[in-house]
């Protein structure tokens, strides 16, 4: 494994010695894809041009951030990029460590969440506009495209991890891997519209047995805080490193996604408007409005006390499903643009 690890060393070391200008392109990647915009990008943007769709790249992010987590804490052993810092490796071999604030996150290494989480949630997007292409082209190109954009850009978010050394190669390779299955895999079994005491015992159950797995290592006498020690020791600016990137923030905004979704599915705002199709000028104006509205909340200042950042945390990512899903359409509906058509069953 130390060879594999020192490649991957070499490697990142070739990537940050590249054009000055491909550091912007990197950035821009590994942001594009934090798991975070699953929540506050992709599912608004996805929901508002078609719902089932949006729905499933919601449920999928969710489920396959809390896979992540877990996978991470299961495999324990997988080195984090801070290891290089800890081992005999020679200073030839090591990176000429390039300290970018996203390079300080807190999470084990394998697999890469950045890769494993997107390309789960983003392969209903993906599937969608295949569909599209068919029924518009009998061009095989054509029908192909989506998934070769899908490909290429997990390839760039997983080189993109590579060179703020957030992952190993190997590590990135496993997430996409990881990431197009699980796509696969759950997109047939995103569930239909449930009764509220379904969605809230789904977030007590991801919450309850992460929790528990959590403790019954910590029994174990495994440390699995281990990759957090390594970050607060070698991160060059102790400002970067930041709670949000820890595991528990995770399943925080994942349990909180799952209230949300029920709430939102059970207003009355949404009942009002659920057989209705809208527009494109309605579809537009709901996506920016979300958009908007979601970014707004997730740039609100959380406090430093620890549970008062939890619980904040949780309040927000349980209002956004109902604001995407209930309380925009219904503002958009207010608006005096083209009339929603029944939308056939």
């Amino acid at each position: 494994m130390d060879a594999l690890y020192s490649r991957g060393v070499l490697f990142a070391e070739m990537l940050q010695t590249g054009p000055p200008w491909l550091e912007r392109f990197w950035l821009s990647m590994t942001f594009l894809a934090d798991p975070k915009c699953i929540f506050v990008v992709f599912f608004p943007l996805a929901y508002f041009l078609d719902r089932k769709v949006g729905v499933a790249v919601l449920w999928i992010g969710l489920v396959s951030e809390w896979l992540n987590v877990v996978a991470k804490w299961i495999l324990f052993g997988e080195r984090p990029f801070w290891w290089v810092y800890e081992s005999g490796f020679s200073s030839k071999e090591k990176v000429l460590l390039r300290q970018f604030p996203v390079s300080c996150e807190t999470g084990p290494g394998s697999p890469s969440g950045h890769c494993m989480i997107t390309g789960a949630a983003l392969w209903p997007i993906v599937t969608a506009l295949t569909a599209l292409a068919s029924r518009h082209s009998t061009s095989r190109l054509v029908k192909l495209t989506p998934f070769l954009a899908y490909f290429l850009l997990l390839l760039a978010v997983g080189l993109s991890r590579i060179f703020i050394l957030a992952h190993f190669p190997h590590q990135v390779l496993g997430g996409i891997v990881a990431g197009a299955a699980l796509g696969w895999m759950l997109e047939a079994c995103v569930p239909a519209e449930r009764k509220l005491s379904f969605y809230l015992a789904t977030s007590l159950a991801l919450l309850l047995s992460a929790i528990g797995l959590y403790w019954s290592m910590v029994a174990l006498g495994v440390d699995i805080d281990w990759s957090i020690h390594l970050a607060t020791k070698w991160c060059l600016n102790p400002e970067w490193i930041h709670i949000e990137t820890r595991p528990f923030s995770s399943l925080c905004r994942d349990t909180a996604s799952v209230v949300g979704l029920g709430l939102a599915t059970h207003s009355s705002f949404y009942t009002q408007l659920r057989h209705e199709r809208p527009g494109w000028k309605q579809q537009a104006m709901g996506a920016g409005l979300a958009l908007a509205a979601l970014q707004g909340l997730n740039d609100v200042v959380q406090p430093e006390n620890i549970v008062l950042w939890y619980s904040l945390n949780f309040l927000k990512y349980a209002s956004f499903p109902w604001v995407v899903v209930a309380l925009v359409p219904w503002l958009v509906r207010l608006l005096p643009l083209t009339q929603s058509r029944p939308h056939s069953k």
